[in-house]
């Protein structure tokens, strides 16, 4: 399954299918379980839906992600259990009939975020981590939950959001390339009283997106310091790419987050410079936002990102 720190509804690919993309495994049949059992649409767990329909006292769901895709089906609960873990039983899932979007082969989408219907908030997990493999890995990324947390850690303060419980802010507070911070307003990544901006912490996104200020100036400092390598036009979102196809290999300027405790998590170079095609064409792996903030997948790849639930204050870990 799709993990998505960034959703809460938990889904998975059902028969009948009206519109099924393609999986890996076979498509589960609800006929096949003895524990599969539909919600009432007068439920507290359809209610939570934030899109929710009714067919024959039965609860209908329907998810819409920001790259357009969806699911739709059936809202039910099943017993679940992960690797060698005990049964859960009476989770809640969506049976989605229609499906569509870039999920590439995954069964469904296991939500991580912070509202009542994600799978951390029904098994009331304290804590949980990933860690994401490279995708050009073989390896299998990982997902814990309740485990011990790291003590080696780069720790950021974690910031919940009156408005919006799904999200895990994170306290960032700035920006570095080459060792040198970015010149940045202090408040630029600051998560108002209204529910505005902030940076969030989302596997289900793939590239960074930050606010564009942020960005542009991260860019131009990342720019001033790699002139010696040949530009080239930007491609699809990214505006900053490189022909790279004369060099064995480039040195770049590390590029890092920096956290409210002054710690400073520096990206791997192939987490911030991402080839786009078979050519040598590679491209500065940012992107700006209006508003929200939010640091993807693509530059968490390789690092364990932990979440500390039960803490009173709440922490992330790098």
């Amino acid at each position: 399954m799709v993990l998505d720190t960034g959703s809460d509804v938990n889904w998975i690919q059902c028969e009948p299918c009206s519109e099924c993309y393609q999986q890996s495994d076979p498509i589960f049949d609800p006929s096949a379980s003895s524990s599969y059992s539909q919600v009432s649409y007068d439920s507290s767990q359809c209610s939570s839906l934030q899109e929710s329909a009714c067919r024959d006292g039965k609860c209908l769901y329907q998810v819409r992600y920001g790259d357009g895709s969806y699911t739709v089906g059936d809202f039910f609960t099943e017993t679940v259990s992960f690797g060698n873990s005990d049964n859960i039983n009476g989770v809640a899932l969506g049976c989605g009939h229609t499906n569509e979007g870039l999920f590439v082969a995954a069964a469904g989408l296991l939500g991580l975020g912070g509202g009542p219907l994600s799978m951390t908030s029904q098994i009331k997990a304290t804590s949980f981590s990933y860690c994401l493999v490279d995708r050009d890995s073989a390896g299998s990324s990982t997902l814990d939950f309740n485990a011990g947390l790291p003590g080696d850690s780069v720790v950021a303060s974690l910031i919940r959001s009156r408005k919006v419980d799904t999200f895990y802010y994170v306290g960032l507070i700035g920006l570095s390339v080459g060792g040198q911070p970015v010149q940045l307003p202090s408040s630029i990544f600051d998560l108002d009283q209204s529910g505005i901006g902030g940076v969030i912490v989302d596997c289900g996104t793939a590239i960074t997106r930050l606010q564009t200020q942020a960005y542009n100036a991260l860019r131009d400092a990342f720019v001033s310091l790699t002139r010696n390598l040949p530009a080239t036009s930007g491609v699809a979102l990214f505006d900053t790419c490189y022909d790279l196809s004369s060099r064995s290999s480039v040195r770049v300027p590390t590029v890092a987050f920096v956290f409210g405790n002054g710690k400073s998590l520096d990206l791997p170079a192939k987490n911030y410079l991402r080839p786009v095609d078979s050519t040598g064409t590679y491209c500065f792996a940012f992107a700006p936002s209006s508003s929200l903030s939010i640091i993807g997948n693509v530059q968490q790849q390789g690092t364990r990102v932990s979440l500390d639930l039960a803490s009173n204050r709440g922490r992330v870990l790098f």
